[in-house]
């Protein structure tokens, strides 16, 4: 068990002294990209002594080592280092406490200070959503140990926009509840995984409603936390009659890149060191297509350095017509999300960019599919009038855009996403400790 670093009540700490010096930097403070390459150098040598304050990164970095040197950071250090050792900063210094899901078993802790906040903030609302104080923000991400939700809440805060917390799938967050808080609060923003969307879109129509006029107000959905392709992006733009606006990031490091006006997808390499690194090779560079590496470079209480995530991108320089010099990222997701065999292997996104280019007469929203003998097999819900259609029309879409057989078999709404899960609204029920009738005391429990 690693302890963490005691108070210290001698000296004032290393890494405020450090922020206090290097406050980060903003777009316009660079206008080329060797000048951005030159900022983030010489901020990484800094960053590299601020986690040496880190019980892992104590032991993992030598003085004087060279940063081409240092070994990759993995998700399976930070589970191992739970909860302490990536800490670089004594306990009364953090402002918030946040864990990844744990679905793959332990989870990573992640250490924010207010300052690490404020930074956050920062970059998280340079994004093309421009939230003012005009705007009603549904929150609809986990307010619980990720720091998902806490993003966009401070964001708004900072902005002066209303904040509604509606959290993600819990007893008191329906989809029905979802619909009724778009339409009477005049609902003008919203955050949530990309999917999101479709399924308030399905439950509008299952109720008989449509889209566009419980969804009045909205004019920006932000989301973040799945890959999202340009025709699923546009398809839940023409369902809704609002722009979509992406984010990505992760709990360890909060917003990484942020969509620009032109609809670009930009990291912000100001605060970010980003690396493109190749599992087969292990080769690492600047830019290209592989795994990516993170060193955070204004992070107080967790610096990580050359950290995998894991993820699946590309990363490039070009000019981008916003005026930001900023690289261009495209996110692809993850190797276990990638499905196939040594002949063929494709990931949602690219099933995704041909389901949602389908006509939109056919309300195709969910589908799964798995590969198997070298055959994608999909279902796909769909209209009934016109389900042989749109299980005909994807089949040789899929064929003609992917290269690979497919076998379709469309299915008709509630198939795939019940009705029920649309519709179903549970009610929050508190403990009972005293009953108010015989009936209550024969079900004999507190909660149910």
């Amino acid at each position: 068990m690693i302890v963490p670093k005691l108070p210290s009540t001698t000296k004032e700490s290393k890494v405020n002294h450090f922020m206090t010096l290097n406050p980060w930097p903003r777009i316009g403070d660079w206008s080329t990209f060797e000048a951005l390459a030159k900022l983030q150098n010489e901020a990484v040598g800094r960053t590299v002594s601020v986690a040496r304050q880190s019980p892992f990164y104590e032991q993992r970095l030598s003085a004087g080592v060279k940063f081409s040197d240092i070994p990759l950071t993995s998700k399976e250090d930070l589970r191992n280092g739970y909860p302490y050792a990536f800490l670089a900063i004594p306990r009364h210094e953090v402002a918030t406490y946040h864990e990844s899901s744990g679905t793959t078993g332990q989870p990573i802790a992640s250490f924010q200070t207010e300052a690490d906040w404020r930074e956050c903030v920062d970059r998280f609302t340079r994004g093309a959503a421009r939230l003012n104080r005009d705007d009603w923000v549904l929150v609809k991400t986990p307010y619980s140990m990720a720091t998902t939700a806490h993003q966009m809440h401070n964001a708004a805060l900072m902005c002066g926009a209303t904040i509604v917390p509606a959290d993600n799938r819990t007893s008191m967050m329906s989809y029905p509840r979802v619909l009724h808080l778009l339409s009477s609060l005049g609902i003008s923003v919203t955050w949530s995984l990309p999917s999101e969307p479709l399924f308030w879109a399905a439950a509008a129509w299952a109720r008989g409603l449509e889209p566009t006029d419980v969804g009045k107000s909205l004019r920006a959905f932000v989301v973040a936390g799945e890959p999202i392709g340009p025709a699923k992006r546009k398809r839940i733009s023409e369902i809704w009659g609002a722009p979509v606006v992406e984010d990505y990031g992760s709990t360890e490091t909060t917003s990484l890149a942020g969509e620009c006006c032109e609809g670009v997808l930009h990291p912000w390499a100001d605060r970010f060191l980003m690396e493109i690194y190749d599992p087969l090779t292990g080769t690492i560079a600047r830019h290209g297509r592989g795994q990516l590496l993170v060193t955070t470079l204004y992070r107080e209480a967790m610096p990580l350095i050359r950290y995998n995530l894991e993820d699946i991108v590309e990363l490039w320089d070009e000019p981008c017509s916003c005026g930001w010099v900023l690289p261009k990222i495209r996110v692809l997701g993850r190797p276990s999300s990638l499905t196939g065999n040594t002949a063929i292997e494709l990931n949602q996104s690219s099933i995704d960019e041909v389901v949602y280019r389908l006509p939109m007469e056919f309300r195709a929203l969910f589908w799964r599919g798995v590969m198997a003998d070298n055959r994608l097999r999909l279902e796909i819900e769909a209209e009934p009038a016109v389900m042989q259609e749109c299980g005909r029309h994807l089949r040789q879409e899929l064929e003609k855009n992917l290269g690979i057989p497919a076998e379709v078999l469309a299915v008709p709404h509630g198939a795939l996403v019940s009705r029920e899960f649309l519709l179903r609204e549970t009610p929050f029920v508190k403990p009972r400790f005293l009953c108010s009738s015989l009936d209550e005391w024969e079900q004999g429990l507190i909660c149910q």
